[in-house]
């Protein structure tokens, strides 16, 4: 579980920066950067919400 914080902390970084470029920049390429790391980041946290329902449980 602790790999997959770290991995969602990683994305979220590259998120940030791709889209603060985006804004202030107005730069083309961070924007298409920033989408998928969105995608990504929101596969990551639907497994996150899986894993953390299943250690409930137990």
């Amino acid at each position: 579980m602790k790999n997959l914080v770290d991995q969602i902390a990683t994305q979220y970084e590259a998120f940030s920066t791709n889209a603060c470029a985006q804004i202030e920049k107005n730069n083309k390429a961070a924007g298409v950067r920033a989408r998928k790391a969105a995608l990504e980041l929101t596969k990551l946290l639907k497994d996150f919400r899986k894993m953390s329902v299943d250690e409930a449980k137990k």
